[in-house]
Order: C-alpha cells, then structure tokens, then sequence
C-alpha cells in the first residue's frame, strides 16, 4: 500500500525541509523557536502533520496582520 500525503502524520525533518521549501537549518530554527511543533522518538526528530497546518495558519494569520 502506498501512503498518501493525507495518510501521513508524523514527518522527518528532510521531509519538512522540502514540503516547506525551507533549508534544514531554518526547519531546525522554526523548531527551536517553538515557531514549529515537534516530538521525538529515539534520537529522531518528528513533526506532525497538524504542527505544519498550525505553522501554516501562523504564517497567513501575520500576513494578515502586515
């Protein structure tokens, strides 16, 4: 079975470097920020699908303000 976009939840920080467009030390930055929600599981570094939604909503809600 091949997941779809819809079916993932949980996102490596290279898969959110290219869904972002971002480089991999400004996804890093976002994350330390807390601009940018994360878990961790191991020694690996997860972002869930919803914490991209709310960095989204984030970014159009201070355009808006601008």
């Amino acid at each position: 079975m091949i997941d779809t976009a819809e079916d993932i939840r949980l996102y490596r920080v290279r898969d959110v470097v290219r869904l972002l467009g971002q480089s991999r030390s400004s996804v890093y930055e976002l994350i330390r920020s807390g601009r940018l929600k994360s878990v961790k599981e191991g020694r690996t570094r997860l972002v869930t699908a919803a914490a991209i939604g709310e960095y989204i909503a984030l970014l159009e809600r201070e355009m808006e303000a601008s």
